[in-house]
């Protein structure tokens, strides 16, 4: 499958959005180790999950969006199928 993360605003806001997951994950690793409250932690740690998944997400649309574009019969369908499986796999 093509590299689906060329344009370079997709590029830009995932690359944006997993750095802000990176910064919350080194947070919540920091919290866990100085035994900070669970809630916390917990509450943290989905805004993380979630900020990775949104990014994925991106990355799929892009190339599920490329693959319509592009529709060149079985193998287009079979890209089609391997990126609903990679979205599946972030469900």
């Amino acid at each position: 499958m093509p590299d689906a993360v060329h344009d370079a605003d997709v590029t830009r806001r995932v690359a944006n959005r997993l750095k802000r997951a990176h910064g919350q994950l080194a947070a919540v690793i920091a919290a866990v180790e100085d035994g900070g409250d669970c809630r916390a932690v917990v509450t943290q740690l989905a805004a993380v999950s979630s900020a990775i998944d949104r990014a994925g997400f991106a990355v799929i649309a892009t190339a599920m969006q490329e693959c319509l574009a592009e529709d060149d019969g079985d193998e287009g369908r079979a890209r089609m199928a391997e990126l609903e499986k990679l979205f599946l796999s972030l469900s």
